[in-house]
């Protein structure tokens, strides 16, 4: 469902289809529906693998390229094997670094899985068809309460306590899209995600630094 179709979804949603008198411009409605569509990313980000060259004598990547980048997931080294290596690995900033004995050769291929945002524009959009309920209610629900909190202690034509009544409706909505997300989020998944020895302890990892 490309952004347009979308946004008519949702007028119908908030009952928003006068277009002599819309409540929400198509501007305001786009922002709720991509504000709701970057929540879902950090929950079921969109999959992606990418090959990156390796410089010789570093062990290091850039992952500039890597835009809208949620997680590195796995990195593939050395390729080509099968079963697949997989690599332990760091982040920092841009660049991404192989913890491994020796530095690729350089021109090496070093395949790297990744999640990213998912995108919704005028003509396409990465979101599943099957959840794309859940961002009618993330959007329809900020949609609501953003015009809820404006038009309190404003005369509304549609009765003084019709913010009241958006208020209601947007907090339901909003609850709703949080179960989803917990619902089809990858944390609850059920599915391998052990590809690669992690670059610590697990027991390290959760280790606090005082100051």
């Amino acid at each position: 469902m490309d952004l347009p179709t979308m946004r008519g979804r949702l007028r119908k949603d908030l009952r928003d289809e006068d277009a002599a008198n819309y409540r929400w411009t198509d501007g305001e409605l786009d922002r709720h529906i991509q504000h709701a569509v970057r929540e879902f990313s950090l929950a079921v980000p969109l999959e992606a693998k990418t090959v990156l060259t390796a410089t010789a004598g570093s062990r290091d990547l850039s992952i500039a390229s890597l835009t809208d980048l949620v997680a590195i997931e796995a990195v593939e080294h050395p390729s080509g094997r099968y079963p697949p290596s997989y690599a332990r690995f760091s982040v920092w900033v841009s660049t991404l670094t192989l913890l491994i004995d020796s530095a690729p050769a350089g021109g090496e291929s070093v395949p790297v899985f990744w999640t990213k945002l998912h995108t919704i524009d005028a003509t396409s959009s990465t979101v599943p068809a099957r959840l794309e309920d859940v961002i009618a209610d993330g959007a329809g629900g900020y949609a609501a309460l953003e015009w809820a909190s404006f038009s309190t202690n404003r005369i509304n034509v549609g009765g003084r306590d019709v913010w009241r009544e958006y208020l209601s409706w947007g907090q339901e909505r909003l609850a709703a899209f949080q179960r989803a997300l917990a619902r089809h989020g990858r944390r609850n998944a059920v599915r391998v995600r052990r590809l690669y020895a992690p670059a610590a302890d697990a027991v390290d990892q959760a280790t606090v630094v005082g100051p």
